[in-house]
């Protein structure tokens, strides 16, 4: 029989609809029946494409005599960490707190009222590698529970009010000035590995937002410390593993060692989306044909694999598939030649190090370590056509607002930056589906699943899709873009600021209430929430004039600033936004239609010249729309008839620019 899961619209909890235990989603009415049966609760949380959260499932959730431990002395409850990101983090930092490390599957058991009081992460059935097994803690628990009810309640309290003092504001700070931003950028060569790309040893996550941080000290001319070097270096080997898929395109999550050769197997949106990102920005900054080619290979993932109806984005690809983990993905040279003509066969199989050993359970992860050739292009056609017929991983086809405003950011600036204006168009078409379908009632939601919107959006949703309109802004300059990012923003200083303190909670204040509100302050591995309002933020004061905006924005970064200095890793869009907020403003500000070449000349010279900071704002001066969503605009009249560029900063304009060369020399850049 099913559970009360059966009526969800997650696939994570779709997943454990028809387990014997009697799971209940998140809510009210779970932690009610636990006061109700005087039983802890012991929530589970996870997400559809995560390896060991299906092992525990199918070893222990689907186990009829785990199941009935697990109903008699709990009230189980199962969270989809990709729905509700503040529970998850919630409890997160009670994992933490307790072992010292945190993952999914995450296992924490509370108190009726929410208060976390003992966690861990993955539980074996039977005892594993100093791991006690599942049902042994599930007795141990129940007892403390029965006979240690006084200690259970004072660990419960102490842990809850270590997470509530975790998220209290620290002392006000300065924000880090751009000296800071230097400091950091050597911190990360102290820890950059120079043979293999990356930083730090294995696992290794894609360090996409670090990526950017490095390529933008590249473009803004400071580049000391071998920023662009420690970018290139970590874009070429990873894009030489296993970690990117050779055949189908597109990046794993992460890599379990450090050579970048083995990946966990499931593709997600953010990944992807950001990393698009980074190799288009370093097409651009290098000229080196080799970053465009990985660009367009994950654009071509994204749209040919992960669009659903109406022209978002699906969450992500499941890890494991019927053939067993990376089976999908993986080859023998006898699964090749079969595909393949001779000539074709081995030359593939030459350069993607494929052998009858194989260096994955007795198969191939395919990643680059012979020469190219005329061939493999085609090959790799070939392989993707057959690779289809095998049984593929599942598709868990939520469209997560803040994800998809990553996607939308990647697909607009990618798009302009490598002439691709087809990107550009799925960008929009993704835009128009979250902008209609998931602002309800003037609030913008999580999760659109099932047919409709579901769950109050967090602070990351708001910065990542203001963050996106701003990038599609960019690209288009439609002011509807615009102006929507404004209303998402004042949304982020309405619901989310911390009214006693500098920076942002991750809920809302509208949102129902948990036993602490937490912050998002680390970047792992999208970009913080606290840290992507404040980049979001600084731009639109260059483009609006709005002193709230850049209040809110040095505050946020600010509460991170001692943090990022000790860890710059986790802390790329905090340093973006600070090297933002401490360089000259450049504000650009063009009259004219796009698509006039007289504007569109402009616009070129404009996005090349005027460096990583620069906001632009354009559009046609007899549109009351253009300067109502962007007022650097207005007062911007046509000079003699004719579009025209003004090089303003903080809203002081010199005399406009009339062509491209004058346009160029005024930004004083080469």
């Amino acid at each position: 029989m099913a559970n009360q899961l059966a009526n969800e619209a997650s696939l994570y909890l779709l997943q454990h609809a028809g387990n014997p235990v009697e799971w209940w989603p998140w809510g009210p009415a779970a932690l009610a029946d636990a006061r109700e049966r005087d039983v802890p609760v012991l929530l589970s949380v996870g997400y559809s494409s995560c390896h060991w959260c299906h092992v525990m499932a199918h070893e222990s959730f689907e186990d009829p005599a785990v199941a009935r431990v697990m109903n008699e002395g709990f009230t189980c409850v199962k969270v989809d960490r990709e729905e509700l990101p503040d529970v998850d983090a919630l409890y997160m930092q009670a994992t933490v707190a307790m072992t010292g490390q945190g993952g999914w599957p995450m296992t924490v058991f509370l108190t009726p009222a929410g208060d976390p009081f003992w966690a861990g992460t993955y539980f074996p059935p039977a005892p594993r590698q100093g791991m006690p097994s599942f049902t042994h803690v599930l007795e141990g628990v129940a007892e403390a529970w029965r006979e240690r009810r006084e200690q259970v309640m004072r660990q419960a309290a102490m842990l809850t009010q270590g997470i509530h003092d975790q998220s209290a504001a620290g002392p006000a700070v300065e924000p880090p000035q751009g000296d800071a931003v230097d400091r950091a950028i050597d911190s990360l060569a102290g820890i950059y590995d120079d043979r293999h790309g990356g930083f730090g040893g294995a696992p290794k996550f894609p360090p996409s937002v670090v990526i950017d941080l490095l390529l933008r000290r590249y473009w803004a001319g400071h580049d000391d410390g071998g920023a662009l070097a420690m970018a290139t270096g970590t874009l070429d080997a990873m894009a030489a593993g296993g970690v990117f898929d050779q055949v189908g395109g597109g990046f794993h999550r992460y890599s379990v060692d450090d050579v970048w050769l083995v990946p966990h197997f499931e593709k997600m949106l953010y990944d992807n989306a950001l990393l698009l990102r980074d190799y288009a920005l370093a097409m651009r900054l290098t000229g080196e044909p080799r970053f465009g080619l990985v660009a367009d290979r994950i654009a071509t993932y994204l749209l040919r694999e992960m669009r659903v109806g109406g022209g978002a984005f699906a969450a992500a690809q499941d890890a494991d598939s019927p053939g067993g983990e990376g089976a999908f993905f993986t080859w023998t040279p006898a699964e090749i030649r079969a595909v393949l003509d001779d000539a074709s066969a081995e030359v593939m199989i030459t350069r993607f190090g494929v052998d009858e050993r194989g260096n994955f359970e007795g198969r191939s992860i395919l990643r680059v370590v012979g020469p190219d050739s005329p061939l493999v292009g085609p090959a790799l056609d070939a392989l993707y056509t057959a690779r289809a017929n095998r049984a593929a991983p599942a598709r868990d086809e939520k469209v997560i607002a803040s994800w998809n405003g990553l996607v939308i950011g990647a697909l607009a600036e990618a798009g302009v930056g490598m002439r691709r204006p087809e990107w550009v168009d799925a960008a929009r078409a993704a835009a128009r589906f979250v902008v209609d379908q998931m602002i309800v009632d003037g609030r913008l939601m999580r999760v659109h699943a099932g047919g409709r919107a579901r769950h109050l959006g967090t602070l990351d949703d708001h910065a990542d899709l203001a963050d996106g309109l701003l990038a599609l802004y960019a690209a288009d300059f439609d002011p509807q873009w615009l102006g929507t990012s404004r209303t998402l923003a004042d949304a982020m200083l309405d619901l989310f600021a911390d009214p006693d303190g500098g920076g942002f909670f991750m809920a809302g204040s509208d949102a129902p209430p948990l036993v602490a509100r937490t912050r998002d302050l680390e970047d792992h591995p999208s970009p913080a929430g606290n840290s992507q309002a404040a980049w979001v933020l600084a731009r639109l004061h260059r483009l609006t004039g709005d002193a709230r905006y850049a209040t809110a924005a040095e505050g946020a970064v600010a509460l991170v600033a001692e943090q990022a200095a000790r860890w710059p890793q986790a802390f790329g869009r905090a340093l973006v936004a600070a090297d933002m907020l401490a360089a000259r403003p450049v504000e650009i500000a063009i009259p004219g239609r796009p698509g006039d070449p007289r504007t569109d000349a402009l616009l070129d010279a404009a996005r090349t010249h005027a460096g990583p900071y620069a906001v632009i704002a354009a559009g046609d001066p007899a549109d009351p729309q253009v300067a109502r969503a962007a007022p650097l605009m207005d007062d911007r009249p046509l000079v003699d008839g004719a579009p025209a560029a003004y090089v303003c900063s903080g809203f002081a304009c010199r005399t406009p620019a009339p062509d491209a060369p004058a346009l160029i020399a005024a930004l004083g850049r080469p």
